[in-house]
């Protein structure tokens, strides 16, 4: 992640660059309401930087930093984790080489077999958004441990995760054994369940209903920054 780029903007009043063609999406939007609410209620407290990726080499950098007496690697430069809706930060002096992230967002939407069936067309194997998503959180987890935290939420939809469907249990276990459409920021037992929020339900989410999640756990997460590492770490960071 590259922590010491300036703070880039794509339209006035927000830290949202995006260049994608996903650039209206509906995760974008609630992101945008998200940084509105923040700047709200901590003003020139933070500074928000938004990527759209986090490389594994900064990734591995950081965790050689935390865990020097540990080996870490990775093979090439070019390879990141790109969650749909980014990774928003609060930037610290910039002298730190540490990255805070505050909120990571994923949307999935997994189920054609209710189109299929329509149309005729026999049903497909369920579970591949899920597969995929699964290496991303493994990655984000392993790049928070030196954190109590665990900002990421993931919204999923469609008809793979009624309620009898068997892929929830895939979901359930990737958030280790954590309930479905519940927040968990804070990691429990110790840091030994950095759970994150997993979100499913067969309905597509709304930009008001993503956007009302990720400001709590956006907003708490900037309060947990504060009390570890004190306010001063990240005010008037230019």
């Amino acid at each position: 992640m590259a922590r010491k780029e300036q703070l880039r903007k794509q339209r006035t009043g927000t830290v949202i660059n995006v260049t994608s063609k996903k650039q209206e999406t509906e995760v974008i939007q609630a992101l945008e309401k998200v940084v509105v609410r923040l700047r709200s209620k901590f003003g020139k407290k933070i500074s928000l930087v938004h990527e759209k990726q986090w490389y594994l080499k900064d990734i591995v950098r950081e965790l050689r930093s935390t865990y020097p007496d540990l080996e870490f690697h990775y093979h090439f430069d070019t390879s990141s984790i790109r969650p749909d809706g980014g990774i928003l930060l609060i930037r610290s002096k910039p002298d730190d080489p540490m990255s805070y992230p505050i909120l990571i967002a994923e949307v999935k939407n997994q189920g054609t077999n209710v189109l299929r069936v329509k149309e005729g067309l026999p049903k497909q194997a369920k579970g591949n958004a899920i597969e995929r998503l699964g290496k991303n959180v493994i990655g984000l987890r392993t790049a928070l441990l030196r954190e109590s935290i665990f900002p990421f939420v993931c919204f999923g939809y469609g008809c793979d995760f009624e309620h009898d469907s068997s892929i929830l249990d895939r979901v359930t276990s990737m958030a280790m054994f954590g309930r479905l459409n519940k927040t968990y920021l804070h990691n429990e037992e110790g840091g030994k369940f950095n759970r994150g929020s997993f979100y499913f339900r067969p309905e597509m989410w709304s930009v008001e209903d993503m956007a009302e999640i990720m400001i709590d756990i956006a907003a708490r997460s900037v309060l947990y920054y504060f009390s570890k590492y004190k306010e001063d770490r990240f005010t008037s960071v230019t």
